[in-house]
């Protein structure tokens, strides 16, 4: 997929064009950062959109005119885009890898440039190391000990990368397979078939009687940069979004097991194959043997966990934490699913951060299969996504009100915030406003440096104020960028039940917020989640899987998903 390159470049161009403020700057940066955003969204190859309909087509991506139509067009067909690179000559800087880094902008990567010559993320290293950043205009000591906290997080994720960039580019690959006509049939397994946050490589299974056919169209594969091992069964390849991709061909007689044992854990396999040993049989990636070597299962994945004696196990739960021993009794949950969401509680529009109006997200809402969603600008306080006063609330809400009336009933719009939790435990807006909302959901966006009894205080504080519905991002992370803030997540879900308020797993893919262990740990009390997209364009509802994902990583059911439920009931729900 074309998708993340694009959004990257579309990204790095609004960079460079918020360096130099003009008169058109302003509305060029707006314009290359939604493109970028609704391109970074799609869970379908641009390629394939543009081979639909051609730039017509591309026009109809939210946030794509005809001049980023074009661009598109230009890189799908030379690999280039002449203003990105006109740019780039101007300003030789890796934006993409730098303003990655907690607290760097476009404008701080361009002062280090130069000032010291930074062009990369390594060149910045360098300098830290040397203490040079500390004595620069607009940066300081405890600027530099932030920036170096950064470089080791980012460093910490070992080449990992998002499952909402890897996932993708793996369902990409394994469509393009099954066109060919050359596999019967071919699917995404390992750590990315568990929807595991971050992903450090692909595994790909298809089943193929001609195996050297299949392996010469997978390495011609546009978005394959190189190959790096061919063999008749199983190939490795370098892909262009920087993960290394393996293919094995399997014989239908074989399929079952493969895609058992290549989906993991290795955790879970070990455990299983202990079970097999125990019961006199032998497992691997080839079947379920008698120690005779006669074949007992091969075929189907639910057939080989039946011999074992036990029920089949959800991809997502396969991490070893106790979903052997519910397999063997028989009791693994009935997890929540992407079809299971009715509405979704965490939207923004462009009255704030947004990109697109309410109408727009209301419609792509719709187009979605939702039945409701809450309109959640952000509050006053958080001045850099132009947070909205209890004036500009009660303007809004007139649009809200309007647009329920013109979907009469179809759809429903619930009037809320994402209200900041201040420093003090209190919420950015006045109790009456609050009052008047129909979903108040409150989160943490400053002063992070609190120790975990501070920090658990603050949010606890805004809870215990009884106006709060949800609890946005629980703990604060954003993966590869900012550690969570230190928060004791037990007492957050006691307070949470004691309140009756919603302890959301916010789907955007660099939160994953709560994530699947916070979940279990908070499940233990009788609190309810909610999935929620966080959409800040009409594209991320696709994200949702991802929040859905985790979910079932966490062993959640659907009764546990307060926005599982129809709207009526969703409604008595809040208002307790």
């Amino acid at each position: 997929m074309k998708n993340k390159e694009l959004a990257e470049i579309f990204e790095e161009i609004a960079d460079m064009l918020s360096i130099d403020e003009t008169k058109t700057s302003r509305f060029e940066v707006r314009a290359y950062q939604a493109a970028a955003l609704n391109i970074s969204g799609l869970q379908e190859d641009i390629e394939d959109i543009y081979r639909r309909g051609g730039t017509k087509a591309l026009m109809e991506v939210p946030g794509v005119g005809k001049g980023i139509a074009g661009h598109i067009e230009e890189y799908l067909k030379t690999g280039r885009i002449k203003k990105y690179d006109a740019l780039k000559k101007k300003y030789p800087v890796d934006f993409s890898a730098l303003t990655k880094l907690e607290g760097m902008g476009a404008k701080k990567a361009i002062a280090l440039y130069r000032a010291l010559g930074v062009r990369n993320v390594a060149d910045l290293e360098k300098a830290v190391e040397a203490h040079k950043v500390r004595t620069l205009e607009g940066f300081g000591e405890k600027s530099e000990e932030s920036i170096a906290k950064s470089i080791r997080l980012a460093e910490g994720t070992g080449g990992r990368m998002l499952l909402g960039d890897a996932l993708p580019e793996a369902e990409s690959i394994v469509r393009t397979l099954l066109g060919s006509g050359l596999v019967g049939d071919a699917l995404v397994a390992g750590s990315a078939r568990r929807m595991r946050e971050t992903v450090g490589d692909l595994d790909i299974l298809a089943l193929a009687e001609n195996g050297k056919a299949v392996m010469d169209f997978f390495g011609k594969l546009p978005m394959v940069e190189r190959t790096i091992l061919k063999g008749p069964t199983k190939t490795t390849v370098q892909l262009k979004i920087g993960l290394t991709c393996d293919l094995r061909v399997i014989k239908p007689e074989s399929f079952g097991a493969a895609v058992q044992y290549f989906t993991g854990s290795k955790a879970h396999n070990i455990a299983t194959r202990k079970i097999a040993i125990a019961r006199g049989y032998k497992l691997n990636e080839y079947g379920l043997f008698h120690r005779n070597g006669k074949i007992i299962a091969s075929k189907d994945e639910h057939e080989i966990y039946a011999k074992l004696g036990m029920e089949w196990v959800p991809p997502e739960m396969r991490e070893d934490r106790g979903e052997i021993r519910l397999a063997q009794e028989h009791k693994i949950p009935t997890l929540v699913e992407l079809k299971d969401l009715q509405g979704d509680l965490h939207t923004h529009t462009k009255e704030t951060d947004g990109m697109n109006t309410l109408e727009e997200m209301a419609g792509a809402a719709l187009k979605a299969g939702l039945k409701y969603i809450a309109t959640t600008n952000h509050t006053k306080s958080l001045r850099v996504a132009r947070g909205m006063d209890e004036k500009g609330f009660a303007k809004f809400f007139v649009q809200a009100d309007a647009l329920n009336k013109k979907y009469d009933g179809r759809f429903t719009i619930l009037k809320g915030a994402e209200v900041d939790i201040l420093k003090d435990g209190s919420l950015d807006l006045d109790a009456n406003t609050l009052k008047g909302m129909d979903c108040v959901v409150g989160g943490v966006h400053s002063a992070f440096n609190m120790s975990e009894a501070e920090m658990t205080k603050r949010i606890i504080t805004a809870m215990d104020s009884g106006l709060m519905h949800v609890l946005a991002h629980p703990t604060g992370r954003v993966i590869g960028v900012r550690d969570a803030y230190p928060v004791n997540v037990g007492d957050l879900a006691d307070a949470a039940e004691r309140n009756r308020v919603l302890l959301e797993i916010n789907a955007y893919p660099s939160r994953l917020d709560l994530n699947d262990t916070n979940i279990m740990e908070a499940a233990k009390r009788n609190v309810m989640f909610s999935i929620d997209s966080d959409a800040h364009n009409t594209t991320h509802y696709a994200m949702l899987r991802y929040g859905v994902g985790t979910a079932r990583r966490g062993w959640l059911e659907k009764g546990r998903v307060a926005n599982t439920l129809p709207l009526e009931k969703l409604k008595r729900l809040l208002q307790k």
